[in-house]
């Protein structure tokens, strides 16, 4: 097999995987708007089509992370069967009309319809825009392309608190769902136009269509190409050697330890606390000395534009750093921050200085998450499964990530009242030292390897390195 440079590893990026990258990227920036518009819309809902029970709003709010559980279930085989970029397509259309059934609808009962239609969008769209990113994208700038997505989920939680604001004073809640269907036809358009990837596009019997993909993605050098074909037909090879019995293959004992890593990561994402952050730090700050005003300014501050912040951040170093001490040093900085935040609670959280130090604990955490679970976790579930079930392997992936979700997400405000702040804020902490102590001893490092020599390592095979730095 050929050894010679990579055209990735020179550095060298085309435009084409930059623009392909961004656009696809879209999906993730829908994914966080249409997670965080509910925060702002649910106040003005509750007057136009209330009165509404408690039970009634939170159905509003999570029936969204049951359609996610679905669509991430349904992604894997479809992405897989059908292709990724018509996957990509799939999840733009649903978003577009689940903005329009939410922005029109006349009822509650098809206000919470559309909410799951969203929630299927934003399934769909978690599975396979990283998916198509990383399979489309050189070596050397996989982790930054790929970790684009999470980038554009926080640009999307931040957009979506704007629009909150910018619709507030006319009460337009349904304008804050209609605002989607800008990105989600950017998305649509611009997956009609890009290419299927060339890894399935070999897999599925189209290797000269495969071969043009590569010719753009490796900006024309046809020795790289060729090289690119050699490793996907050599693992494809090992690939057919076995017995492929769909779901089942995923319990093969080569792909234990992936499966784990990747349903690990996806858990402790969601069990160390991420999304009580996002959907319930007005309420935190509040109860820590804030008005009602000052705990919505300090989230937008102190979760909006930290993650954002923090996510660029992210983005720059884990092609440099590697996604092993990104995972290390944020979740250790997530232990110290829900240790903090639990210590202000157990001094007593009604002064004004503790309100600002409950603040900075919240955006540490916001820091530590958006350097390490946050961006890691997507782009490693697009990197260690083996071609021919990834998109399998990454749909009981994001299953259990969305499954997690809803579960710390439902259950937060019941902890809070059996142990209080101190002690909730305490568990996650504890779960957080746990997680830890999974990536040390069970996380491999993935930087700058392409995705054929990562399975070859599960599968202990041999496949020679690319001299990607």
């Amino acid at each position: 097999m050929s050894t010679g440079n990579s055209n990735a590893g020179s550095g060298e990026q085309t435009t084409f995987v930059k623009v392909a990258a961004a656009i696809t990227a879209t999906g993730g920036l829908l994914f966080g708007y249409d997670t965080g518009v509910i925060s702002g819309a649910l106040l003005f809902i509750r007057e136009d089509l209330g009165p509404l029970s408690d039970l009634v709003q939170g159905l509003i709010v999570s029936v969204l992370l049951v359609g996610a559980v679905v669509g991430a279930i349904s992604g894997g085989a479809l992405a897989d069967r059908f292709g990724r970029r018509w996957t990509a397509l799939l999840a733009a259309i649903i978003f577009a009309v689940g903005a329009l059934i939410v922005a029109l609808t006349p009822t509650v009962e098809i206000l919470i319809f559309g909410r799951f239609v969203l929630g299927l969008g934003v399934g769909l769209a978690s599975l396979v825009v990283p998916l198509y990113i990383a399979e489309i994208a050189p070596p050397d700038t996989r982790g930054a392309l790929v970790s684009l997505n999470q980038l554009m989920i926080t640009i999307g939680i931040l957009v979506s608190y704007l629009v909150g604001v910018a619709f507030t004073p006319i009460e337009g809640w349904r304008w804050m769902f209609a605002v989607a269907i800008i990105p989600a036809a950017v998305l649509g358009v611009g997956m009609f136009y890009l290419p299927e990837t060339p890894r399935w596009l070999y897999e599925n019997g189209f290797a000269e269509r495969a071969r043009n993909v590569l010719r753009r993605t490796l900006g024309g050098n046809e020795a790289e190409v060729e090289r690119e074909i050699e490793e996907i037909e050599e693992i494809r090879r090992v690939e057919e050697e076995q017995e492929q019995v769909g779901y089942a293959e995923l319990l093969q004992p080569f792909l234990r330890p992936a499966l784990i890593i990747g349903i690990g990561l996806a858990i402790f994402q969601q069990i160390t606390g991420i999304n009580t952050v996002i959907y319930y730090a007005p309420t935190t700050l509040e109860a820590a000395g804030f008005s009602p005003g000052g705990a919505i300014v300090a989230t937008s501050l102190g979760v909006g534009v930290v993650n954002v912040g923090f996510t660029i951040l992210a983005v720059w170093l884990i092609d440099k750093l590697g996604r092993r001490p990104l995972l290390l040093i944020g979740v250790a900085g997530m232990v110290v921050s829900l240790f903090m935040l639990g210590l202000v609670f157990r001094l007593g959280a009604d002064s004004p200085s503790l309100g600002v130090l409950a603040t900075g604990c919240l955006a540490l955490y916001i820091a530590s998450f958006a350097i390490s679970l946050g961006p890691v976790f997507w782009l490693m579930i697009s990197e260690i499964y083996p071609l021919n079930i990834r998109g399998k392997a990454m749909s009981m992936a994001s299953l259990a990530n969305w499954g997690s979700n809803f579960i710390v997400s439902l259950t937060f405000l019941l902890l809070i009242s059996a142990f209080g702040q101190t002690g909730t804020f305490w568990l996650y902490a504890a779960i957080g030292v746990i997680t830890w102590l999974f990536v040390y001893f069970l996380v491999p490092e993935t930087k700058g390897r392409t995705l054929e020599e990562i399975e070859a390592d599960f599968r202990g095979t041999p496949v020679a390195p690319s001299d990607v730095g």
